[in-house]
């Protein structure tokens, strides 16, 4: 029993170093330096200041912030809408065709964030296939300007997260009781009945999930925005990385590093509040 007992303790010491030495230490160290002072050429004079918090009330942080929680929302709920018919369809497939479904979801993962992203510059340039099929076909006589604007940033999101809706809403599909839909059709109840009466509230648990897990990563998205985006559609990721980088405002970058990151715990609180009480945590839908 003594034997078993420290076995346990050594287990459980091992994640929580892991946990302490990789992510609470590096946190707290973000947040100390949100409060000390910038000299310049990315030097940082350890004097405690709240300036770093309070430049953050300036009208151009503000929009920024506004536009990544507009484009994640917009994002969140586009996926949403593609995503949830995507699952209902797989999870009412047979068997075989779901393994082939799910692996078409997933093959983009095989490929390198970065290198789908910029693809998506081939595919809405001036000279890119969308404009020239369209102007090939006659429904244009000048190219559209598609890239460099927030549409362009808003598809890039929608088609890097789609996946992360669809799987947690197919776990969740996957289990449902299709006979209740069967049972509301034979009652009379058309299509939209079924879904908002049935099919919403009982895959109420994967929505919720897959909504986070599109939001979360959005809100805070640098390399979509950097690369379709253009100066104009700058996201709170975007900041973050020229103040760390290219300006060398570390004590700035971190403040807006802590505020980003209270603002993704928002929602998840939010999940928390919401949760019946004997649910489990859990974010795989």
């Amino acid at each position: 029993m003594n034997q078993s007992w420290w076995v346990w303790r050594v287990l459980l010491v091992i994640p929580v170093l892991w946990l302490g030495i990789f992510f609470i230490l590096p946190l707290l160290l973000l947040v100390i330096y949100s409060f000390l002072t910038h000299q310049g050429y990315g030097n940082v004079a350890w004097q405690w200041t709240w300036e770093n918090y309070a430049r953050l009330w300036q009208p151009t942080y503000g929009e920024i912030f506004l536009r990544s929680v507009v484009l994640a929302l917009g994002t969140t709920l586009v996926c949403l809408l593609l995503g949830y018919p995507l699952a209902l369809w797989i999870a009412t497939q047979p068997r075989p065709w779901r393994t082939v479904a799910l692996l078409l979801v997933i093959v983009p993962f095989w490929t390198n964030f970065l290198v789908r992203t910029y693809a998506w510059m081939v595919l809405l340039g001036q000279r890119g296939v969308i404009n020239s099929l369209l102007m090939g076909l006659g429904l244009l006589t000048e190219p559209l300007n598609l890239l460099f604007t927030p549409l362009s940033v808003g598809i890039g999101l929608v088609y890097g997260y789609l996946p992360f809706m669809v799987l947690p809403l197919y776990s969740t599909l996957e289990k449902f009781d299709f006979t209740l839909v069967w049972a509301a059709q034979d009652l009379g109840a058309n299509f939209w009945q079924v879904l908002y009466r049935i099919l919403l509230p009982l895959s109420r648990r994967g929505i919720t999930v897959g909504c986070l897990l599109v939001f979360i990563p959005s809100v805070g998205a640098f390399i979509t925005p950097d690369i379709l985006g253009g100066a104009k559609s700058l996201m709170v990721g975007n900041v973050v990385q020229n103040q760390f980088l290219k300006t060398l405002d570390w004590p700035l970058g971190a403040a807006l590093s802590v505020i980003l990151m209270a603002l993704i715990v928002i929602p998840i609180l939010i999940y928390l509040r919401l949760r019946e009480p004997d649910q489990p945590l859990n974010f795989a839908g």
